[in-house]
């Protein structure tokens, strides 16, 4: 807001839950509050697009995009205009508010829609860095954000490579011995944490992994990603999303056409959330680090 006097913002009633009260109180005239009207949202923030502003509109990702997804595709995504959604409380770490704010099918949702880009930062740092790039450019995205606090993984000096995939970890031989197999964990979010606590235990077993990072899901680094399966003998995604229409599609849906190989995925396997502590759920829903590891061996 500071260095573009464009940039507006729309919340749904959740001001202070999405961390837009920051925004509300430095730029108030740019600030505008909806009420519990997602649809309305949508639209009003394609309108201030159309007129050249950059727009953010903000929810639990439940709400947005889940209950306005036909405004979000429809008087956003059709016409092209610049409004970022930002869908936060993303995923199963919601935790006690339960199965009803638990989104975990938005990366779905989001990434078939044309002229949509989608964004799932693996922790604050890089959700600061995407913030400000999607301020800059002329496309509808959408940024998925946790509620729970999560490891920092990334420099304060981390630079934004444009949507590059890239790895964050790549095993040592740390315990002796050779590597007897390469594999590759593809993951997107706070989760890649557990993927990295995965590949230390498989080091542990002589199996070396290097753990990718995709923050960008759509348009997927296709470049990126057919370079790196030419080196590894398995891959697995992992993400915080139903197994079906996210991350690990994506992967899939490419690699099938144009190198296929083996593939395992770890996320929500066609089930809806439930309340619970964090760490209860990831481990009812087989995201914790040894459920990771152990799809890797079955891979």
């Amino acid at each position: 807001g500071t260095r573009d006097d464009k940039v507006v913002a729309f919340c749904a009633d959740l001001t202070e839950s999405v961390k837009m009260d920051g925004f509300r109180a430095k730029f108030h005239d740019r600030f505008f509050e909806v009420g519990i009207t997602e649809q309305a949202m949508s639209g009003l923030a394609s309108g201030a697009a159309a007129m050249g502003y950059t727009a953010f509109i903000s929810s639990y990702a439940m709400f947005s995009p889940g209950r306005n997804w036909e405004q979000i595709r429809t008087t956003i995504a059709y016409n092209n205009v610049p409004v970022k959604v930002v869908g936060a409380h993303a995923g199963i770490s919601v935790g006690p508010d339960g199965a009803t704010h638990q989104a975990i099918e938005d990366i779905a949702i989001m990434r078939m829609i044309p002229n949509m880009q989608v964004f799932v930062p693996c922790d604050a740092t890089e959700a600061r860095v995407i913030t400000e790039h999607i301020a800059t450019t002329k496309e509808p995205a959408y940024l998925r954000l946790t509620r729970e606090k999560t490891p920092m993984l990334l420099p304060d000096n981390y630079v934004w490579n444009h949507g590059k995939g890239y790895a964050l970890y790549t095993s040592q031989h740390k315990y002796g011995g050779v590597f007897t197999h390469s594999v590759g964990i593809i993951a997107c979010g706070p989760i890649i944490y557990e993927a990295i606590k995965a590949a230390i235990l498989l080091e542990k077993d002589g199996i070396g992994v290097t753990v990718v990072n995709m923050p960008q899901v759509k348009p997927l680094d296709t470049a990126f990603l057919l370079r790196f399966v030419k080196d590894v003998r398995a891959i697995v995604t992992v993400e915080e999303h139903q197994i079906a229409g996210g991350l690990g599609s994506a992967v899939a849906e490419y690699l099938s056409e144009y190198h296929p190989i083996r593939i395992g995925r770890v996320g929500v396997n066609d089930r809806f959330g439930q309340s619970g502590k964090v760490t209860e759920l990831y481990e009812e829903y087989g995201l914790t680090a040894k459920h990771i590891a152990a799809k890797v061996l079955e891979t």
